[in-house]
């Protein structure tokens, strides 16, 4: 019986030095051991991936609002220009403006020389002044006195005729002789014909009489004088048509200005415009009334709109582009002539329409876009029919539908590919 327990106590310390043994020769190849494990499970993943395929982030077809534009360039310009020049021919005597000065209407710019316009319109006064004072000679003179001789004569004129017709009675009557009664009749004659000269001297210096109407001719040939005189003084002093902003001087105090050159060029207040050059692959988007948006590149954050008013009929040959230009109702203030513009036109918009982004649309510009789907696990190509490009989306008419995956282009996915489709 001893001896069984004896036997029963050995046997733990004869299994304790195996055991002790195992660990050791493991702890010893510990990394080796590690590194099979670890070739063995990237085994693993790398069979499990070759049979699943690489993962790819892919985008899924959405509704939302698309609008499509047509970006360009362009630069600033108003509708047109004022080119300010002189008159008359003059020296330059003061520049008042400055390149660049925001000027009103009326605001004098240029002033000339005008020594001799001055004597011209105090020569002219003059002759206004002998005219009028001619005009009141005649309504204050020429006329009552010849009034009055007219009274006179009409007076000599009775008494002539009463002397006549009681000479002729009397002679009748033969108490008076026939050399008195032709002597009545010249007298009578006489102041006949002082009474017609009255009359003519009367109706000569009346409205409407040669004399009149020569004073009067007179009178308006010395104001048309003086008024002549004093628009050419008022020509020596050049002044702004309109409000604008200067951007153009070609003068200096002493130049001589001259007829036909231009002086000053204003760009006038109000509406502005942009002019853009259009690719002409765009032509058949554009429609006059379409609206944008519009930003300077000076201040690219600050944007504007603008509205498409004219497109040019014909093609630049050399460009292959069109000239078009917007107007801009309210202009903001920082905006300046010939500045640099960037230009977003609204040709086309869709509400909650089905859309994908542009990456992952195959020969877009082609007439036969595809994108690359997703079918038991493989890449399978999917004709679509896309309507309006946005910036970033594409409008999907026909070929997928809400939540169908589409693999970008930039994948390098081939068609039959297996793949893992991952949702960003």
């Amino acid at each position: 019986m001893t001896d069984m327990v004896d036997q029963a106590a050995a046997l733990p310390r004869q299994n304790s030095k195996p055991v002790s043994t195992v660990w050791s020769t493991f702890w010893a190849h510990r990394w080796f051991v590690l590194a099979v494990v670890l070739l063995l499970g990237l085994g693993g993943w790398q069979s499990v991936r070759v049979m699943l395929g690489p993962a790819v982030v892919v985008d899924q077809v959405r509704r939302g609002d698309l609008v499509e534009t047509v970006v360009a360039s362009g630069h600033v310009e108003t509708p047109f220009r004022v080119e300010i020049g002189s008159q008359i021919t003059g020296t330059v005597d003061e520049v008042l403006v400055l390149e660049g000065q925001r000027v009103t209407k009326g605001q004098p710019l240029i002033s000339l020389e005008a020594r001799e316009l001055k004597a011209a319109v105090v020569q002219a006064q003059g002759q206004v002044a002998q005219a009028e004072a001619r005009m009141r000679q005649l309504a204050e003179l020429t006329l009552p006195s010849a009034k009055e001789a007219l009274r006179q004569a009409q007076a000599t004129l009775l008494n002539a005729q009463q002397t006549y017709d009681r000479t002729s009675q009397l002679t009748t009557n033969g108490y008076a002789t026939r050399a008195s009664l032709d002597e009545a009749q010249k007298t009578l004659d006489i102041a006949l014909a002082q009474k017609r000269a009255a009359e003519f001297q009367v109706f000569t210096a009346s409205p409407g009489g040669s004399d009149y109407v020569m004073a009067e001719t007179q009178l308006n040939q010395a104001r048309a004088t003086l008024d002549t005189a004093q628009s050419r003084l008022g020509y020596a002093t050049i002044s702004a048509p309109r409000d604008g902003v200067l951007i153009t001087r070609n003068v200096e105090k002493g130049t001589v200005a001259q007829l036909g050159k231009a002086l000053l060029v204003l760009a006038p207040a109000g509406d502005v415009q942009l002019v853009l050059q259009i690719d002409e692959r765009n032509l058949g988007k554009l429609a006059l009334g379409q609206t944008a948006l519009a930003s300077a590149d000076a201040y690219p954050d600050k944007r504007f709109p603008a509205l498409l008013s004219y497109i040019n009929p014909g093609v630049d040959l050399s460009r292959a582009s069109v000239q078009v230009k917007l107007i801009v109702k309210d202009p903001p203030d920082y905006l300046r002539q010939d500045m640099t513009v960037s230009v977003d036109i609204e040709v086309a918009s869709r509400k909650d329409t089905l859309e994908l982004p542009v990456r992952s649309v195959h020969d877009l510009t082609s007439g036969q876009p595809w994108v690359l789907g997703e079918k038991d696990g493989r890449a399978v190509k999917r004709p679509v029919r896309a309507g309006i490009r946005g910036n970033s989306h594409v409008e999907i008419v026909d070929g997928l539908g809400v939540g169908d995956i589409a693999v970008p282009a930039s994948s390098g996915l081939v068609i039959g590919q297996r793949f893992r489709a991952v949702l960003p």
